[in-house]
């Protein structure tokens, strides 16, 4: 179980978001985001990552979902770290599932890193889930998908949003990751807008809107 803040700790049967922060930051990254959301009726969790030394940052220790060796789309992926985080993700979900929340009413969100972690584990999970919310991100090992991808999330709803001036993850990259999951079947809300690796304003607008309609009060 990793470390984590929780909000509107007090509504926790309804509904649960996990929020995935980038690489180098921590959970509470997007504290900020979830209370300009203002969704009362919805438990956020947002777990810290743990400190592991980054190939892509000359072996800098910092927090992150799990290494990078590169940002090119050839780049050699961590599968093995990956996975592993996989099954740390879903034994909290398990949990959220076993205290009460169904997992229709679970999403799971994260930006960067943290959205490449979220529609990782989403696609693959066992039991149907309310959604992914993908924010300036990509999806890893998407060469598996197809024979990973499990049938119980074969609906998830994917919204996936980017920036034009993107230059840590390009929107080519992002753009590709989409069409390898609406070729394995997945509908995919996409978005653009102008800003650099970031979130803005009309996407937090936006990102409240979908919330609103997968995750009703």
């Amino acid at each position: 179980m990793l470390n984590h803040i929780t909000v509107n700790a007090d509504c926790h049967k309804q509904s649960c978001i996990f929020w995935l922060h980038g690489l180098g930051a921590d959970g509470h990254d997007f504290e900020p985001v979830v209370q300009m959301l203002n969704l009362p009726h919805i438990k956020f969790i947002l777990p810290h990552a743990p400190y592991r030394p980054v190939t892509f940052n000359s072996g800098y220790e910092m927090r992150a979902w799990y290494d990078i060796f590169g940002l090119q789309s050839d780049s050699q992926q961590d599968e093995a770290g990956i996975n592993d985080m996989q099954a740390t993700i879903n034994a909290m979900i398990e949990a959220e599932i076993a205290d009460g929340i169904p997992s229709q009413r679970i999403l799971l969100a994260g930006f960067s890193q943290g959205g490449a972690m979220a529609l990782h584990t989403a696609t693959r999970f066992d039991k149907p889930l309310a959604g992914v919310l993908a924010l300036s991100t990509y999806l890893p090992l998407k060469n598996q998908l197809t024979e990973k991808q499990h049938p119980a999330n074969q609906q998830l709803p994917i919204w996936m949003a980017h920036g034009r001036q993107d230059s840590v993850i390009t929107l080519a990259t992002a753009q590709s990751s989409r069409q390898t999951l609406e070729a394995a079947g997945y509908a995919v809300e996409w978005r653009e807008y102008d800003m650099p690796h970031s979130v803005c304003e009309a996407e937090i607008d936006d990102i409240r809107q979908f919330l609103l309609r997968v995750l009703p009060a």
